[in-house]
């Protein structure tokens, strides 16, 4: 267990059968990969700190503070909004790739299609056994997801969207109901 908890975030090893795995074995496997490794080492996901970063950011929200602190030292917001930019990239990209496979190929189920994209996403390395069945079309939009996965969504959106130029330009502050 303790081995199947720790390889979808890192190698990528298997020493059971994926494809036979319950629904719900499938879905805790996903939601390591997605997490992933940490960012010293050459695993894919999003990064175990970026989810300590916006684990910290809820826990300072629920208590009302207007700091986010993190082992006693301020984390400052352009790391914070760094760490809401990949998570709400990552997921937009894990979303996007699974609806086009899932338009591509409908006969494939649902559940191994999204191990499949996060897998491939994260750049871990599991099958749940469909790969070598699935079409042209969809081995192409896996390529293109461990891409983006490998290369870094922030990395990626970057260089789509341009460097962000600094302005001298401040505006004022507004309070909207959010939750």
């Amino acid at each position: 267990a303790w081995f199947q908890s720790v390889t979808p975030r890192t190698a990528g090893f298997n020493t059971i059968d994926i494809g036979k795995m319950t629904s719900a074995g499938l879905f805790i496997t996903i939601a390591l990969m997605f997490l992933g490794a940490s960012p010293g080492g050459t695993g894919g996901g999003m990064k175990t700190t970026t989810l300590r970063v916006l684990t910290s950011c809820t826990k300072a929200i629920l208590q009302g503070k207007e700091e986010v602190l993190l082992y006693d030292r301020k984390i400052a917001i352009s790391l914070i909004l760094k760490a809401v930019g990949v998570l709400v990239g990552s997921v937009a990209a894990v979303i996007l790739a699974t609806i086009l496979i899932s338009l591509t190929d409908p006969t494939l189920d649902f559940i191994k299609i999204l191990f499949e994209v996060v897998s491939a996403f994260a750049t871990v390395g599991l099958s749940t056994g469909i790969t070598a069945s699935i079409s042209i079309t969809v081995k192409l939009i896996l390529i293109v997801t461990m891409y983006v996965g490998r290369v870094g969504i922030l990395l990626l959106m970057s260089a789509v969207l341009g460097d962000p130029r600094r302005t001298r330009i401040h505006y004022p502050e507004e309070n909207l109901l959010v939750g």
